[in-house]
């Protein structure tokens, strides 16, 4: 593997990992990585899903132990037992996963644990005070004195980048911090991190964005099967070369871009004047037999509502649904499945997965009765199935019995994909399918979606990056505010399509 140990012109290394392993069980994340971050920099750390990167930042930052190896901070060696203790040290770590105190405000979360105080109560007007300057300082726009639990996922994220500010935190990891964000909200971000690394703060930042990464980062760390494969300047690499060292072989980027005429297909997911007060507003559509149709638009227009509500997810005020030419009623997911109109969620960990429950049983939880004799779950029959799903999705596990939430967030997603393929669906509704993944598994789920598609499923696709999107869809609505602003034809210019996302006029445009 490369030396990744070797830095030159530094002054001042921050951190130092030497002959770190790392194993779960019979899997090793970690083998024998050795690193050293200069103080102040910005470090990207690239890789495919299960690569150990998020592994090695949650090492860092006091989440996991090492199981050897040793871990330098400032050239002071520290064993963390928890991420308090990291904490204590100066190292911060913004995951994916939110660890948040949803009943308390926006400001005692930020504050929480380093709370100033007049005598044993808190100072309001020191918090109040510090709160604003550091709002001065990112550009977030935050209200103190709103619960958590009231804040979408964006600005959560938000409020832990101010905690880990406040608290003067000399290394700040973070794990997908563009992920759920706006493009402006992302400009804002890259501001704070480059204002943060200008006053010395070293950043570490985990990423599937390799954009975000070649723009934002002085170096890179790409890492692959558990082992740091090359760690150099990132003026050096390129989107191209960053993949190859990720999969270990040159990946084509580009979309299949394909242009076809779907007038003579039978429609199969059909939507009529689709209400919800203050949420959707008339939305009408239609996806013929092997279209993929894409809802496109800003964070908040509602796509994701119109999904839910098509779905039974979500409930409607209005509005007609039909599948294959017949008007159906769907008051619940269970009714949209037994119709083989199945929905991948935009929130796999919330929405989507038993994380603590096995591979298997995720699997086959949508079509479960077709495994169940006198009320029992026929073993052999489940397990057969599993294995094929699992097969079908190029799912990479140890067992059937493995605990879902060992997985990487590729194979995660994978896993709603094979249930999705056991209810044999005539629609699926996809929302964000590859938000969190690495590139090699968002274009096995690009390659299942156009399987799928080629077989005769109609596609509603959902994602917030418009190069995925028009990339993927033979068709996309824009959605404003829960209406349907425009209509796009393939083959698309991405210019007029954003355009279209401010614009108030209703447009149907080829090209």
């Amino acid at each position: 593997m490369a030396d990744s140990s070797v830095v030159t012109g530094l002054s001042a290394i921050a951190i130092e990992v030497k002959q770190v392993n790392k194993s779960f069980g019979a899997t090793q994340a970690l083998k024998e990585i050795n690193l050293k971050i200069p103080r102040g920099s910005i470090t990207g750390l690239v890789g495919e899903n299960g690569a150990g990167k998020s592994t090695l930042g949650k090492i860092i930052a006091g989440v996991h132990s090492q199981d050897s190896g040793s871990l330098l901070i400032s050239e002071k060696e520290h064993t963390f037992r928890s991420p308090h203790d990291a904490l204590n040290s100066g190292v911060a770590l913004i995951a994916q996963e939110i660890f948040l105190v949803p009943d308390l405000t926006v400001e005692d979360n930020i504050f929480l644990g380093d709370m100033p105080k007049t005598f044993i109560f808190p100072d309001k007007k020191k918090m109040r005070a510090r709160f604003n300057e550091l709002v001065a300082q990112t550009g977030f726009e935050l209200n103190p004195d709103k619960k958590v639990s009231s804040l979408r996922l964006a600005d959560q994220q938000k409020v832990e980048i101010l905690r880990a500010i406040c608290r003067n935190t000399q290394v700040i990891i973070m794990d997908e911090p563009s992920a759920t964000l706006t493009a402006d909200e992302i400009q804002k971000l890259h501001q704070t991190i480059r204002w943060l690394a200008s006053i010395g703060t070293t950043i570490i930042l985990v990423s599937h964005f390799l954009d975000e990464v070649l723009s934002l980062c002085d170096k890179t760390v790409v890492m692959r099967d558990g082992e740091v494969v090359r760690f150099g300047p990132t003026s050096e690499e390129t989107v191209d070369s960053l993949v190859s060292a990720m999969v270990g072989r040159d990946v084509d980027l580009r979309y299949q871009k394909k242009t076809r005429d779907f007038s003579d297909r039978p429609v199969v997911l059909g939507v009529q004047g689709l209400n919800r007060d203050g949420v959707i507003d008339n939305v009408s559509l239609q996806i013929r037999k092997g279209e993929i149709l894409g809802l496109v638009g800003l964070v908040g227009s509602g796509r994701s509502e119109i999904a839910r509500a098509i779905y039974g997810a979500d409930p409607i005020d209005g509005g007609a649904i039909s599948i294959d030419g017949k008007t159906v009623d769907i008051n619940h997911p269970q009714d949209a499945i037994k119709l083989r109109l199945f929905m991948i969620p935009e929130s796999r960990k919330d929405q989507g997965l038993f994380l603590t429950d096995s591979v298997l049983n995720n699997l086959i939880y949508s079509t479960v009765k077709k495994y169940t004799k006198s009320g029992f779950v026929s073993s052999k029959r489940s397990a057969h199935a599993g294995a094929k799903l699992a097969t079908q999705v190029d799912l990479r596990f140890n067992s059937l019995n493995q605990s879902v939430q060992s997985l990487s967030g590729g194979n995660q997603q994978k896993i709603l994909f094979g249930r999705g393929l056991d209810v044999n669906p005539l629609i699926l509704i996809v929302d964000e399918p590859t938000r969190g993944v690495d590139v090699g598994a968002k274009r096995a789920i690009h390659k299942m979606l156009l399987d799928l598609n080629e077989s005769g499923t109609g596609v509603l696709f959902i994602s917030s990056e418009i190069e995925e999107a028009l990339g993927v869809c033979d068709r996309v609505l824009v959605v404003q505010k829960g209406k349907i602003g425009a209509e796009f034809i393939a083959p698309f210019n991405q210019k007029k399509v954003i355009e279209s996302f401010f614009s108030q006029s209703k447009e149907a445009v080829s090209g």
